[in-house]
């Protein structure tokens, strides 16, 4: 007797495996970790009345829409050898920060470019190549994700500063900011939005859980506030795109949670209005539709800039041979 065999439905997740997943944690079976933080879902609508929300279509809009990204890459992994008996680990990094204006059309206004030496090595010198500078930064401990966190610091450190010039050269209050990724050190910008493209924690109970779900594109949620030891105000938006895998096309956004409720509203709407005609396509970017148009094209531009990798390393492995590591000290 055989046994018929029964179709079973899957879906491909449209973005490049190499960019990870939007939906889950590839470490853990694409499931979302739970989360502890701390929830007030009454914000803009009571819990119990939660339902897909559009766009107020009387939404103030500003005259300018700015996006600020930043890349990073690491040139090589170093060693610092002090005056300690083992030497100490670093990397060499080099990174950028850009800010893109979109009004007609959009176009990068700035642009700042460093590269630095990160290691827990307090005595370590600056790395001087023919090529390039790499100023030594120092981190909190020796190893990789303490190397990786300071440079994502710095990183973060050098977006807000592009953003602060550029608001002192453009004083008022008719643009609107739009930080790729979490506001963490950059909540301090007026105007500003965080836009988080990837999906690693349910924050929601199951009832919000299934209007997330429900979201037709250029819907949102009610916004809300959550947070820990930080505290956040955020909705989730749903952009036009693939369907069939998991939250298809859902963005989470966030604002500093000390905003009042009817700022909250209008950065939401805001959000809703601008951001969903922007929403890249599966052939021209590989994190389609989350990565939105302006910003993909910014990181391109940043990635150039960058220079070229095998250069900077040629440059490294040159400077290096031409130091002498210092003896330990002691007898």
């Amino acid at each position: 007797m055989t046994t018929a065999s029964r179709a079973v439905a899957f879906s491909v997740d449209p973005w490049d495996p190499g960019y990870g997943v939007a939906f889950g944690d590839d470490n853990n079976g694409g499931a979302l970790d739970e989360s502890s933080a701390e929830l007030d879902l009454d914000l803009e609508v009571p819990a119990a009345q939660w339902r897909p929300l559009s766009a107020d279509p009387a939404v103030r809009v500003p005259e300018t829409l700015l996006f600020l990204d930043g890349v990073r890459r690491i040139d090589a992994r170093v060693w610092t050898h002090g005056g300690n008996p083992l030497p100490s680990p670093g990397i060499a990094a080099s990174f950028a920060a850009g800010l893109v204006s979109c009004n007609e059309a959009a176009h990068v206004i700035d642009v700042t470019v460093e590269r630095g030496l990160f290691t827990a090595d307090r005595d370590a010198p600056d790395i001087v190549t023919r090529f390039a500078t790499y100023q030594a930064r120092i981190a909190d401990a020796p190893g990789l994700d303490q190397l990786s966190l300071a440079l994502q610091r710095r990183l973060t450190a050098a977006e807000a500063d592009l953003a602060a010039r550029y608001r002192a050269r453009h004083p008022g209050d008719n643009d609107l900011l739009v930080v790729d990724g979490p506001l963490r050190g950059r909540g301090h910008l007026e105007r500003t939005v965080g836009y988080i493209k990837t999906h690693h924690s349910s924050y929601l109970p199951t009832e919000q859980v299934a209007v997330v779900s429900a979201l037709a594109p250029g819907q949102r949620t009610p916004a809300f506030k959550l947070g820990t030891s930080w505290r956040r105000t955020s909705w989730y938006l749903r952009l036009p795109g693939a369907a069939g895998v998991p939250w298809s096309g859902v963005v989470r956004l966030e604002c500093s949670a000390d905003l009042p409720a009817e700022q909250v509203i209008w950065l939401a709407d805001l959000s809703a209005t601008l951001l969903v005609p922007l929403a890249s396509s599966p052939y021209k970017d590989p994190r389609a539709p989350q990565n939105l148009v302006p910003i993909g094209g910014l990181e391109r531009d940043l990635r150039r800039r960058l220079g070229d990798q095998q250069l900077l390393y040629r440059g490294l492995r040159t400077a290096a041979l031409n130091t002498t590591p210092s003896p330990p000290s002691g007898g």
